[in-house]
C-alpha cells in the first residue's frame, strides 16, 4: 500500500465515520476482522515486541493505557484494517501465546473464561509473504518467552486484555478510508522523533513535578522544530551512540529508546539508580533551601552527555541545558572569541579558522567530517571542560579529517564505519583524566586523496602526521 504522498492533509467531508475506544480484548473478538490483501508484509520485530511489552509493563498500574489508533474500511461481510495491522497482528500473536502458555494454569476463572472466548473468536488470517512469514515465527517465539515468565502475571494478563486501549476510526466508503488514512499519516509525518519524546515524557511527570510542568516545558514549546531537531540528530544522538560502541546514521522514530531512561520514583530501589537519585533529590532539595532567599544561588543539575537519563522534568531541563552549552561551543568553534578559546595555543586555533575557511568544506562528506569533529569536542568539553583544550583540539582534528584525505568521497556510511573501526568516543567513554585521552596514539597519513583540502594537507604537514 502505497501512502507516501506529500500533498498535505485537507479537512474531510466524511459522514460515515464512527469512533470509539475498545480493549484490546474486544479488538480482538470483532467479528469478520480481516487483513485485506494490499496491505504490505508484518514487519514488526524483536526490537518492536520488546518496545511494547516494556511500555505495558510501565504502565500496568494505569487505570488504562493507548496502545495506538485502527483504522477500518467496513464493506460487505468484513471489517477491513486499513492502519494499525502490525499493531494488530502482534496482539493477536499475543493473545495466541497466553492462550498456549497460560490459559490451563490460570486461577482467575474470568480471565479463563474470557482466553476461552478469545480462541474460537479471533480471526486467522493468511500471510503470502516471506517477510511475514518469517517475522510472525520469529516475534510469536519471542512474545512466548516474555508470556511464560513468573512476573508476566495474571494481572499484567488482564491489563493487556481489559486495560489497553485502541482508537478506533470504521468508515463505510474505502477512498474515504484511504484519503482518512492518508490524512492521518500526512499528520503524522509532522512528528519528528524529538516530538515522541516530548510526549513520553510528558507522560513522565512525578505527581510532585506536575506544578512545575509549563515552566520546565516552555524552553521547548518556544524553541523552533528545525533547532530541536538538529540538537538531537546532529550532536545528542550520536554522540551518545557513539559513545557506547553504536552506530549513529540517521536518527528516526525507532531510536527514540536511547532517550527514555528511568522514573526516579518507579526504579529507586535498584542500586543502579544510587547515584542519579541522590542527584536528583540533592539538587532540589538546595534549591528549596531558604538560604537561597539570602544567596541567590542556584545549583545546576550535573547533567552529562552519556549518563542516564531521568525521565519527566529532567529530560526537558537536560534538552534546555545542552541546547544552551552545544549552541555556545559551536559558535565558539566558529568565532573562537569565547569562553577562552581566544587564548588558544599550538596549532589550535589555526585548525579552528581552517576548518572554518577551507574551500573544499560546504562539500556534503566534508560536512559529515565536521560533524565528527563538532560531537568529539562537544563531548570532550562536557566531560573536562576546557582544561588542556589546545591539545584536545589538535587530537580531535587530525583523528577526524584523517578520515577527509584517506578518502575521495566521504558519505554517511564512511563517517559512521570511520568512527566505529577506531572509536575515540568509546576511548574518551572511559578516560578519567584529560591525559588519557589526549595522549592517545594516532597514525599518520601516507596520501591526500581529496581536493580542495590543501590547507589541511598543509596542517597535516606542519603537525607531522604526514608521512
Amino acid at each position: 500500500m502505497t501512502t507516501g504522498s506529500m500533498i498535505p492533509a485537507q479537512p474531510m467531508a466524511v459522514v460515515n465515520l464512527a469512533h470509539s475506544i475498545i480493549s484490546v480484548g474486544k479488538l480482538l473478538v470483532m467479528p469478520r476482522l480481516a487483513i485485506p490483501n494490499y496491505q504490505r508484509p508484518y514487519k514488526w520485530t524483536s526490537k518492536n515486541i520488546t518496545q511494547l511489552f516494556t511500555d505495558i509493563a510501565t504502565h500496568k498500574d494505569k487505570s488504562s493505557y493507548r496502545l495506538g489508533t485502527v483504522v477500518f474500511h467496513k464493506h460487505d461481510d468484513k471489517i477491513d484494517i486499513v492502519d494499525g495491522q502490525q499493531r494488530t497482528i502482534t496482539l493477536l500473536l499475543a493473545a495466541r501465546a497466553i492462550i498456549e502458555q497460560r490459559k490451563d494454569t490460570l486461577t482467575r476463572s474470568s480471565l479463563k473464561e474470557q482466553l476461552s472466548i478469545l480462541e474460537g473468536s479471533m480471526m486467522e488470517p493468511e500471510f503470502m509473504s516471506d517477510i511475514s512469514k518469517f517475522n510472525i515465527q520469529n516475534n510469536y517465539r519471542d512474545i512466548s518467552r516474555i508470556v511464560s515468565r513468573p512476573d508476566f502475571t495474571e494481572e499484567l494478563i488482564n491489563f493487556l486484555l481489559n486495560k489497553c486501549q485502541v482508537v478506533t476510526f470504521t468508515l463505510n466508503d474505502v477512498s474515504e478510508a484511504f484519503q482518512f488514512f492518508d490524512s492521518q499519516n500526512a499528520r503524522g509525518r509532522d512528528l519528528e522523533p524529538h516530538d515522541l519524546l516530548k510526549a513520553y515524557h510528558l507522560r513522565e511527570f512525578s505527581k510532585s513535578d506536575e506544578p512545575l510542568k509549563a515552566s520546565t516545558v516552555s524552553q521547548w514549546e518556544n524553541s523552533e522544530t528545525v533547532k530541536l531537531a538538529e540538537l538531537f540528530s546532529q550532536y545528542l544522538y550520536r554522540i551518545r551512540n557513539w559513545s557506547r560502541g553504536a552506530s549513529a546514521r540517521y536518527f528516526g522514530k525507532d531510536d527514540t529508546q536511547l532517550f527514555k531512561g528511568v522514573n526516579i520514583e518507579k526504579v529507586a530501589h535498584f542500586p543502579y539508580v544510587g547515584q542519579p537519585r541522590i542527584a536528583h533529590y540533592f539538587v532540589d532539595d538546595y534549591n528549596r533551601g531558604g538560604e537561597r532567599q539570602i544567596d541567590r544561588n542556584k545549583l545546576d543539575f550535573p547533567f552529562q552527555l552519556d549518563q542516564i537519563i531521568i525521565n519527566g522534568r529532567r529530560f526537558f531541563e537536560m534538552t534546555s541545558h545542552y541546547q544552551g552549552k552545544i549552541s555556545l561551543i559551536t559558535d565558539s568553534m566558529r568565532s573562537h572569541e569565547q569562553l577562552g578559546i581566544d587564548k588558544l595555543d599550538g596549532f589550535a586555533k589555526r585548525i579552528l579558522e581552517t576548518i572554518n575557511s577551507y574551500p573544499g568544506r560546504i562539500r556534503t562528506g566534508d560536512r559529515y567530517v565536521r560533524v565528527i569533529f563538532d560531537c568529539l569536542l562537544i563531548y570532550y568539553i562536557d566531560k573536562f571542560g576546557y582544561e588542556d583544550i589546545s591539545r584536545a583540539i589538535e587530537k580531535i582534528f587530525i583523528w577526524s579529517y584523517s578520515l577527509r584525505l584517506n578518502m575521495k568521497l566521504v558519505q554517511l556510511a564512511s563517517m559512521d564505519n570511520y568512527v566505529l573501526s577506531n572509536n575515540l568516543f568509546t576511548w574518551l567513554n572511559e578516560a578519567t583524566r584529560p591525559d588519557d585521552f589526549i595522549n592517545y596514539v594516532l597514525p599518520g597519513i601516507t596520501e591526500n586523496r581529496s581536493t580542495q583540502t590543501e590547507k589541511i594537507e598543509d596542517l597535516f604537514k606542519e603537525m607531522h602526521y604526514y608521512e
